[in-house]
């Protein structure tokens, strides 16, 4: 009987990131990655089970292959979830450990769920008797100010015993008190070599490594690619501010596939947004994720004010993106002149 996390690799990975990776977000970093795995936000189990789930769930197609991230700390409700995003079409569910935000701890789920690794599993084994895609796990390397290895060791020990084979580490501690969610992205130190160690004492599980990934290079060179012993990097806010670090890292790792250009992206993302229009989502919904694209090239801050400019953005128009985009081609020719 094949594993049910034998869907498609991790080697690239974007990560899920609360009010950004949405569908419109996600379908943009098709364009710029063909290959990499793309997360949905983290979802609530409550808001697909009692709430609007299309809302929540709805996908394009092309977004594929794509993961569905939960929040939840109850085995059943995520399980009844992750059947739900299995019926969507999602290929992948994704269990949230590592989120430190109070209104996660309150519910008692997130970052706080390292310190019951046996709930966890639990929830792990609800979720993979419930659904035939990967159920993976996105986690921290520790809580507060511990930084026992032994702690992370035997999290990743009790959730692989309960048949979880992919675990996405975040390597910095969650800090629960204290530190704002932003902090707890910048200051706990990153111990990347604690994922290695995780990679050596569980070499059958795949270890996805995610923090402080700003370069391509330097983040191949933590994966097999590069001579690295992990098996995959997770980008997040580069990969939002800088979104062609995506196309440096997928041509990198899978040099025979066809990334678009500029003006491909341009026209594709124009095309979508019409589409989206059209069904009454508003054309800032769309736009607010490709401010960065041009980030480092001529033109490129008139590209961000041009769309995101309440006047133009008031119109509704799609044309608006090719029109931005004629004036990042002017400032690029003004620069090279």
């Amino acid at each position: 009987m094949l594993s049910n996390q034998q869907l498609g690799g991790w080697e690239l990975c974007v990560a899920p990131m609360i009010d950004w990776t949405d569908r419109h977000c996600r379908f943009f970093h098709r364009l710029l990655a063909p290959r990499a795995r793309l997360y949905t936000e983290m979802i609530a189990t409550g808001a697909i089970l009692y709430g609007d789930a299309a809302r929540h769930l709805d996908f394009d197609p092309a977004e594929h292959p794509v993961a569905l991230q939960l929040g939840g700390n109850e085995p059943q409700a995520l399980a009844r979830a992750a059947k739900a995003g299995q019926d969507w079409g999602y290929d992948e569910i994704n269990l949230n450990c590592g989120c430190p935000s109070d209104r996660v701890q309150k519910g008692a789920f997130g970052a706080c769920l390292m310190s019951e690794p046996t709930l966890v599993a639990d929830c792990v084994k609800a979720m993979r008797d419930a659904v035939d895609v990967p159920v993976t796990v996105k986690h921290r390397i520790g809580l507060d100010y511990e930084e026992s290895y032994g702690f992370v060791r035997d999290f990743v020990g009790t959730v692989h015993a309960a048949g979880c084979e992919v675990f996405i580490v975040h390597a910095r501690n969650a800090v629960l008190k204290g530190l704002s969610p932003k902090e707890n992205r910048e200051i706990p130190p990153l111990r990347y070599h604690v994922a290695r160690q995780l990679k050596q004492d569980f070499p059958n599980a795949r270890i996805v490594l995610n923090g402080g990934l700003v370069d391509a290079g330097a983040a191949l060179s933590h994966i097999g690619h590069g001579g690295g012993e992990l098996d995959g990097v997770m980008l997040g806010r580069e990969a939002y501010h800088r979104p062609r670090v995506l196309s440096e890292l997928s041509r990198q790792l899978w040099p025979e596939a066809a990334i678009a250009d500029d003006e491909a992206v341009v026209r594709a993302m124009t095309d979508y947004a019409s589409g989206q229009v059209a069904r009454g989502v508003p054309l800032r919904a769309v736009v607010r994720h490709m401010l960065g694209l041009f980030n480092a090239q001529g033109g490129a801050r008139r590209w961000r004010q041009m769309l995101s400019d309440s006047r133009l953005l008031a119109g509704n128009d799609p044309a608006l993106i090719g029109q931005a985009w004629a004036v990042v081609g002017q400032g690029g020719q003004r620069r090279a002149a």
